[in-house]
């Protein structure tokens, strides 16, 4: 159904792309009722406590996990991959591009959602000066708390839940693809003919592809 000699899709007349674009979008129908599945599950998924006592550092000094709320019910963290003297993650930082004023809406339906990285303070703080990057970020101390909740050396995301005696639980953890909820820029070249470009894609002989993670750059450096 393309045209790889000329490297594009195989040109249609508009009644029968209209046929194949309706027979995708059922399938597209499928696909969303199924995520409102997923995520009906996922909101009934049980906690379990959180053990021990975490602290970070944030730009009004040494706080609690309970501080990382900030009074809220709710609280995603993302656990950022920045190291002490270390270069930030290409990846990681394709999330916090994504972010932007997302978190008022966040906020306005009790969450809070924040960073964390081994990195320090006065890191943490030129990178989102140079990024104009705004969300709550703090230092997770020789990731205690990335290498506690499952990230380790890589990224993960948790999220915690609050009750009223101020304990924390733990409701919820992802990684690998499970982080691209965050990635709009993947959203949107997936609408496209040539997708992400990447290598492991199913696309058709003769697309331009290239390995994932060699292309990625923080915004400033392409």
């Amino acid at each position: 159904m393309t045209d790889n000699a000329s490297g594009h899709p195989r040109i249609a007349a508009h009644g029968e792309w209209l046929q194949a674009l309706e027979t995708l979008r059922e399938k597209e129908k499928e696909l969303t009722r199924a995520g409102d599945a997923l995520a009906a599950e996922r909101r009934r998924l049980p906690m379990v406590p959180v053990e021990g006592d975490y602290r970070f550092t944030g730009p009004e000094g040494e706080v609690s996990l309970v501080d990382l709320f900030h009074g809220r019910r709710q609280l995603i963290v993302y656990h950022f991959m920045f190291e002490p003297g270390g270069k930030p993650c290409s990846g990681c930082s394709m999330v916090a591009d994504n972010i932007g004023h997302n978190l008022a809406h966040v906020n306005a339906r009790d969450t809070t959602f924040v960073f964390t990285s081994p990195a320090s303070q006065q890191e943490i703080a030129a990178l989102q000066q140079r990024m104009g990057w705004n969300a709550p970020w703090y230092t997770d101390h020789g990731r205690r708390l990335a290498d506690d909740f499952g990230a380790g050396r890589g990224f993960a995301v948790n999220v915690f839940f609050r009750d009223d005696d101020n304990r924390a639980y733990r409701t919820y953890f992802t990684t690998d693809r499970g982080g691209e909820l965050f990635d709009t820029n993947f959203r949107l070249l997936d609408l496209t003919p040539y997708g992400r470009q990447e290598t492991w894609e199913d696309s058709p002989e003769g697309w331009p592809q290239t390995p994932p993670y060699e292309w990625w750059r923080l915004y400033d450096e392409y």
